[in-house]
């Protein structure tokens, strides 16, 4: 009897030890998991302990026990399979299969890639926003004791908005429990284009999140409603409406038992209430922005770009292997969001041969074929330009400026805080513009695009027209800081542009003066050439 109560005491310790081992770990149950395979030989590691226990055996007899060795065997037998699944699976036996794992298209920069406008260009970094957010959650006096900001800062869109959102989370154990049934009450929404940091506060509280604890941790809440499914990196979104949700891919096994790693699934969960929806990723709802993490369309890119003429020649020769530079940014592109990056020779010149777009919801990648300088390369210049004040530059966001691909760069002081703006040609990356706005850089970069024969100033075709007539209405006004003259003739809808620095005796007129004015109508204004005969159109402005 007290054999038997013994032996149930061991089965029920090794069960607990087990059952504490899953719930802790939370290994997915499913062959292409590693954590899968280290649970079994973890389990039959335990096995043999149990036996030699149980024989209480002599050294000698455990050498010649036919049990034991049982036991052991199928020990050697895991380890072989998972190392030879791992070899099997891997790009030195699969290099055509990996390669082929992403499709590539050639893209079209200036029909893929619009002119946006300066209130949809994200400013910030994710360091500058995790500021931000931080500097906002300090002001709430009411909770900066109880919760922290998650340093996640997903980026998204949200309604055509480039933002980034990161929930609260927990300050401690302590404060966990005394704020758990309420729930987290809050996320933090950052504009990345006009800076507005927002604490959008819920009717509900978030329940499931990665600092909840139990069985409300987001992970453990997954594992326990999907136990073969082996995730990606979670990422936290909120829909057009603001409710919370975790976006949770599925990764897909196309070689072998652990190579080819593709997103297969998508399970979104709610944030509020646990609830979860799982979908196929071709089936999944347009809104979510983020299923192929940045790091897993890099890796994609880099076998397709590595692997063309196979494994030993991505090692060796290196002939025709190209691998992504290093960083990426994001760009939203169709209410989707996409990774850029740049793409340079494998042997580590100085120079990209182009950069690629890469969809992070449905893994669409497009190449850009643009020579120029690397990422890395538009930093150091940008920088050089500001020397004196030692700022530093962030990785670059790629922008087509007037059909030109262009560096957009934001210069950090060393509290992090952005101060200025450099945008850098891709191609002639010693053309660099700098502004203490956006603005301002764009149209000191336009300028030099100019003066370096990159841009040319249009033919004016304008026909030139004339105006006969009393002066009915008269107004001065500044434009970059030049002063002109407004006035308007009866008998004419338009409003005439007379440029003071051109023309200095306008100011001589008042209403019910008659004059002549010669002019090239124009979308808003209309580009006075001469008034009164007075001829001005050697400074050939337009508006």
């Amino acid at each position: 009897m007290k054999k038997i109560k013994r032996n149930i005491i061991i089965a029920a310790a090794v069960i607990i030890l087990l059952g504490l081992y899953y719930y802790i770990a939370l290994p997915a149950v499913n062959i292409h998991s590693t954590e899968f395979w280290v649970f079994l030989g973890i389990l039959v590691l335990l096995a043999a302990a149990l036996f030699v226990k149980k024989k209480n055996l002599s050294r000698y007899e455990l050498r010649e026990s036919k049990g034991l060795k049982v036991i052991l065997g199928i020990f050697a037998a895991v380890v072989i399979v998972y190392l030879a699944g791992a070899l099997l699976s891997s790009p030195i036996i699969n290099a055509k299969k990996y390669q082929q794992l992403m499709t590539v298209e050639n893209g079209e920069f200036t029909t893929d890639i619009e002119e946006l406008s300066f209130d949809q260009i994200p400013l910030l970094d994710r360091d500058s926003a995790a500021l931000l957010g931080n500097r906002e959650m300090g002001s709430m006096v009411d909770m900066v004791s109880q919760f922290e900001v998650d340093d996640l800062y997903s980026q998204i869109n949200y309604n055509d908005r480039p933002v980034r959102v990161s929930p609260l989370k927990y300050a401690s154990i302590i404060k966990w429990i005394t704020n758990n049934s309420e729930g987290i009450p809050a996320y933090i929404k950052i504009d990345m284009a006009t800076q507005d940091t927002e604490l959008v506060k819920l009717d509900e509280g978030m329940k499931y999140t990665a600092s909840d604890h139990f069985n409300r941790n987001i992970y453990r809440h997954l594992r326990f409603k999907y136990p073969t499914y082996i995730f990606n990196d979670l990422s936290f979104e909120v829909d057009e409406e603001g409710t919370p949700y975790w976006i949770c891919p599925v990764k897909k096994y196309n070689i072998g038992l652990f190579g080819g790693v593709t997103i297969g699934r998508v399970v979104l969960c709610n944030a509020v209430t646990g609830e979860t929806e799982d979908y196929a990723i071709e089936d999944a709802p347009q809104w979510i922005d983020r299923a192929y993490s940045a790091d897993l369309l890099i890796d994609l890119y880099d076998y397709h770009g590595t692997l063309q003429h196979g494994y030993l020649n991505s090692v060796f020769g290196q002939k025709d292997c190209l691998v992504t530079t290093d960083g990426y940014n994001y760009l939203a592109i169709d209410d989707d969001v996409w990774v850029y990056t740049g793409v340079t020779s494998i042997t580590g010149d100085q120079s990209n041969v182009g950069f690629v777009l890469m969809n992070q919801r449905t893994m669409e990648t497009r190449f850009y074929e643009v020579e120029g300088a690397t990422e890395q390369s538009a930093m150091d210049s940008a920088e050089g330009q500001v020397q004196n004040l030692h700022y530093t530059a962030t990785f670059p966001l790629l922008l087509n400026i007037s059909g030109e691909p262009t560096y957009f760069i934001a210069l950090k002081d060393d509290a992090g805080l952005v101060k200025m703006y450099a945008m850098v040609n891709v191609q002639k990356y010693q053309i660099v513009a700098t502004g203490d706005t956006v603005s301002e850089c764009e149209e000191q970069y336009t300028s030099l695009m100019y003066e370096n024969g990159i841009k040319e100033v249009e033919e004016d075709t304008r026909e030139i027209l004339t105006a006969e007539g009393k002066i009915t209405k008269i107004a001065q006004g500044v434009v970059a800081g030049n002063s002109h003259y407004y006035i308007m003739i009866e008998g004419s809808d338009g409003i005439f542009d007379v440029p003071v620095v051109d023309y200095i005796d306008v100011i001589r007129y008042n209403v019910g003066d008659e004059v002549t004015v010669e002019y090239k109508e124009g979308e808003k204004t209309n580009t006075v050439l001469s008034i009164n005969g007075a001829d001005v159109s050697g400074s050939d402005k337009e508006e």
